[in-house]
């Protein structure tokens, strides 16, 4: 009689790897990762304009980039391993509690509990990386990739650290330094002497998982300025100028999805899938998304300028959230076309062009004022992309140069 065939090994014995086989949609787990952010984002905003200048924004800036670091890289851990392993469930529970704590500290980052806020940084990535490399122990390559990402975060934590106890403008140099370095290690494969470059095979994306993560993110960023049109209206002032307000708000909160989702939005699972080399996307798709996800954030922050006083002059601060929101989503959006079709519509930077020449004008007309001229822009840039696709067969992505 032949021998039985041998047994597979107990799933724990097997490294956390994804199956390839497997399907790779968005667990309930990570969506409930995401319920994180939506305090973050809350936060930040609100932050934004309580000192309004471009110091407050420099520190906005950092915590948004620190924060969205964090989730990018917990997004790739979930497409590269298999999130319904017990440890990697576990991995993205402690995430979690790290990314909340850091939450907490972000009205204070830049006081009390810099060191808070800077130490859960670096113990959410170094942590990860310790629990990583011997989870993975019996592949060679995966460690080595694990280790290298670990070695840069390691370097990264030094201006973390050292940012936390000092203060000021020089607390601000060291964490923009030490993000400096954290997206760029990304950006170059995580280069280390003796282990080399993460090779391309281990950087290839899921095109199903990884786009519905980014499209989530960029909801849940809608979901901060709608929360602050419901929580920001009222009739303190008068009614007409209330609702005014808060219609022209909510257009273009509106605008700002159907502008993200129109084509491209819609078509990145394929541009991902179809490209010959999909780590392409993997390289850029995390900046382009963050500048969109900071325009909605701005421009949440206008709604909150706006509805709290939509009369009245519009000091030039004020004008530079209302309008620069908008801006920094274009900006964003005109590289996310690119990486999708390899092209930019020219309802890009004529949007853009459109929102500098308004600038100067907003400064003599109400708050309310310049909210609408910024929908009126985002209102000619869908109704662009909407004349330019119709009647025309669907556009195919196509891979970036």
């Amino acid at each position: 009689m032949q021998d039985p065939m041998p047994e597979p090994a107990p799933s724990r014995d097997r490294p956390p790897m994804r199956d390839p086989e497997a399907p790779r949609r968005v667990t309930l787990l990570e969506l409930f990762f995401d319920l994180v952010y939506v305090v973050t984002l809350a936060l930040i905003s609100r932050g934004l304009i309580e000192q309004l200048d471009w110091h407050r924004a420099g520190q906005a800036l950092i915590m948004l980039a620190a924060m969205w670091w964090t989730w990018a890289i917990t997004t790739l851990v979930t497409d590269l391993y298999d999130p319904e392993r017990r440890e990697i469930k576990l991995l993205v529970a402690a995430v979690m509690f790290g990314a909340l704590l850091m939450t907490t500290a972000i009205p204070e980052a830049f006081g009390a509990r810099g060191l808070v806020f800077a130490g859960t940084y670096v113990a959410i990535h170094l942590g990860r990386g310790l629990f990583l490399m011997p989870t993975v122990r019996g592949h060679r390559q995966t460690q080595r990739r694990a280790a290298r990402i670990f070695l840069w975060f390691a370097v990264s934590a030094v201006p973390w650290i050292t940012g936390a106890f000092v203060s000021g403008d020089g607390r601000m140099a060291l964490w923009a330094l030490a993000l400096a370095i954290d997206y760029t290690g990304f950006r170059l494969a995580y280069p280390v002497p003796g282990l080399g470059v993460v090779p391309d095979s281990q950087r290839n994306v899921t095109a199903e998982h990884l786009s519905e993560r980014y499209q989530q993110f960029f909801i849940i960023a809608l979901g901060d300025a709608i929360l602050t049109i419901g929580t920001m209206f009222s009739l303190e002032h008068s009614e007409a100028e209330n609702i005014a307000a808060f219609a022209i708000a909510f257009t273009t909160t509106l605008l700002l999805w159907r502008v993200y989702v129109h084509k491209s939005g819609e078509l990145l699972p394929l541009a991902i899938a179809s490209a010959r080399d999909p780590s392409k996307f993997l390289n850029t798709a995390p900046y382009t998304h963050l500048l969109m996800v900071a325009g909605v954030v701005t421009t949440a922050a206008g709604f909150d300028l706006v509805l709290h006083k939509p009369e009245g002059s519009t000091p030039p601060a004020w004008v530079a959230v209302i309008l620069g929101g908008p801006t920094l989503f274009l900006l964003g959006r005109a590289a996310f076309e690119y990486e999708v079709f390899s092209r930019v519509s020219l309802s890009r930077p004529g949007g853009l062009l459109a929102l500098l020449t308004a600038a100067p004008a907003a400064l003599f007309l109400p708050p309310v004022f310049a909210a609408l001229a910024a929908m009126l822009v985002l209102f000619g840039v869908a109704l662009a992309d909407r004349r330019r696709s119709r009647g025309k067969p669907p556009e195919a992505p196509s891979p970036p140069h």
